[in-house]
């Protein structure tokens, strides 16, 4: 049973006016496609409304709060800025917040103009996030869900839902790839991670990538898990790109497949439902056979 609450929108909007009684006049409006960690409404044609979907996701709420300015100064492509956070109150049980709206479209193959290029520009930002002093950053936990950290954390997780696939992939291959992710761990100081570079949080204007949005999984340590998207959405061009501008180490890229086949075959042994601009999760585990 999921542990999520929903919250309509007279409810949010009567939680603006007592909050924040400056906005009460805006409109508050669903966005057309929500995440699954936070409710979200926009406020106004520029704001945007997150609420915390249920309580394992609260702790997101100060850390980009806290976190965002920092990183927003330091970053080639805009990412939110915080304009305010809410009380828990009578009619929501958790803090929330306000934030900027950065308008643009979600990364999609058909409206990107050249997936090279978007490879590239991608890749620069996450090289652009990863020399950004990590120092005070928030070790990778559970509250960005490990991202950054051990990738031995999901083991267990992996070996079952290879193991429920059965004959639907290659199985020894799959514990292959596995277990080489397992067998090296980033020795280097850390550094800053997004924790969910997916479609979702890409926004395109005019073919391009334009801003990242969604850092409630950012912590720090090792970068493995942010390049996922080499293998669940960049074509062949894009990919090598990409990886162009993160010459990380082979060991590092390995346990990036760890990560992205983790995540598909999850995915898959629980029919669970993709992204639609995301490629499915066996052709995802095609494509990292393929490339080893």
């Amino acid at each position: 049973m999921s542990d999520r609450i929903a919250i309509d929108t007279p409810t949010v909007a009567r939680m603006v006016a007592r909050q924040f009684p400056h906005w009460a006049h805006l409109p508050v409006t669903p966005v057309e496609r929500s995440g699954w960690d936070n409710h979200t409404f926009h406020l106004g044609p520029a704001m945007k409304i997150r609420l915390p979907s249920a309580e394992r996701y609260v702790a997101q709420v100060e850390k980009e709060n806290r976190i965002l300015p920092l990183l927003a100064r330091q970053l080639p492509l805009p990412v939110p800025a915080p304009l305010g956070i809410g009380r828990p109150d009578a009619d929501f049980p958790w803090p929330w917040s306000i934030q900027r709206w950065i308008a643009g479209e979600t990364a999609s193959r058909e409206i990107i103009a050249d997936m090279a290029r978007f490879g590239h520009d991608l890749g620069r930002f996450l090289a652009a996030l990863q020399r950004v002093d990590a120092r005070d950053g928030p070790p990778a936990g559970a509250h960005n869900f490990h991202r950054g950290g051990d990738l031995a954390v999901y083991d267990a997780e992996a070996r079952r839902s290879i193991a429920m696939l059965g004959d639907r992939i290659d199985g020894p291959a799959a514990l292959a790839l596995w277990e080489a992710a397992l067998a090296s761990r980033w020795t280097e100081p850390p550094v800053w991670v997004h924790g969910d570079i997916a479609v979702g949080n890409l926004l395109v204007r005019e073919g391009q990538l334009s801003a990242v949005i969604d850092f409630g999984s950012c912590g720090v340590g090792d970068p493995a898990c942010d390049l996922v998207i080499a293998w669940l959405f960049l074509d062949a061009p894009g990919r090598a790109v990409f990886r162009a501008a993160l010459p990380h180490s082979a060991a590092t890229w390995a346990r990036a497949r760890g990560w992205a086949l983790w995540k598909a075959a999850l995915v898959a042994a629980q029919g669970q439902q993709t992204h639609p601009a995301e490629s499915p999760p066996l052709a995802v585990i095609d494509r990292l056979f393929a490339e080893r």
